[in-house]
């Protein structure tokens, strides 16, 4: 099979969570979901492309290591929603003043929120598509080296540092993703290839017939595009591998 490297490189990565009262939480990996907005959205897509957006969700895979491990941090922030100048007409992704319906603290009074980032990371991606047809991995390829919108990791206010595709060898081939991931270099801080093994932190989708001594997790991230919510669940495998 065939796989487009990734190298995600930023100051500040969110990799969305189950949300918790004022806590927005992050994954330590992406999830399925966010690699199909991300994709859509270097391709130019809208949110109201819904069919197209649920059959490459439908077909995207991923393997993923942290080359250098990110640390979690939290930023708190309020906002005053009963202050004169949130009175005024606000823009929105959607170009409507955002308020929520309800009681009187939905409007008025200060909010908290708590937004968790990864911070300082760098990490590699393995990335298939199992579906034939618009958009193959060629595709993805070309929209990654001219998106049609900027794009982000997670959050809008995490610009990648560097371009996403692996500078040297974006397109690889190996048995499946697993493999491949294993054929890419481990890079330093600098973006320097590192000539000793060392151990590093990975997940990927089972395979069948895999040792089951590695730890799986029930993970949350497929959206039903067509409705805008988060839906279903998957298994994930995460480990240390290497050394």
């Amino acid at each position: 099979m065939r796989a487009l490297v990734l190298r995600l490189d930023a100051p500040m990565m969110s990799f969305g969570s189950v949300i918790v009262d004022h806590h927005g939480f992050t994954d330590f990996f992406p999830g399925v979901s966010m690699l199909t907005g991300m994709i859509g959205n270097a391709l130019g897509w809208h949110h109201g492309d819904f069919e197209q957006l649920q059959s490459l969700q439908n077909s995207v895979d991923f393997a993923a290591r942290w080359d250098v491990r990110p640390h979690r941090v939290i930023d708190y922030h309020t906002v005053d929603l009963g202050s004169p100048k949130m009175s005024r007409p606000g823009w929105t992704t959607r170009g409507e003043t955002e308020h929520r319906a309800g009681g009187p603290a939905a409007k008025f009074g200060t909010h908290q929120r708590y937004r968790h980032y990864l911070v300082d990371g760098l990490m590699t991606v393995a990335l298939g598509v199992a579906a034939e047809g618009y958009p193959d991995l060629d595709a993805i390829k070309e929209a990654f080296e001219r998106p049609a919108r900027p794009l982000f990791l997670g959050r809008k206010t995490c610009m990648p540092a560097r371009p996403f595709l692996d500078p040297v060898s974006p397109i690889m081939k190996g048995t499946d993703l697993l493999t491949i991931l294993g054929m890419v270099p481990v890079w330093n801080r600098e973006g320097v290839p590192e000539q000793e093994s060392r151990e590093t932190w990975l997940c990927w989708t089972p395979r069948e017939g895999e040792d089951g001594s590695w730890e799986s997790r029930l993970v949350y991230d497929l959206r039903d595009w067509h409705n805008q919510l988060p839906v279903g669940s998957r298994w994930r495998r995460e480990g240390m591998i290497g050394g």
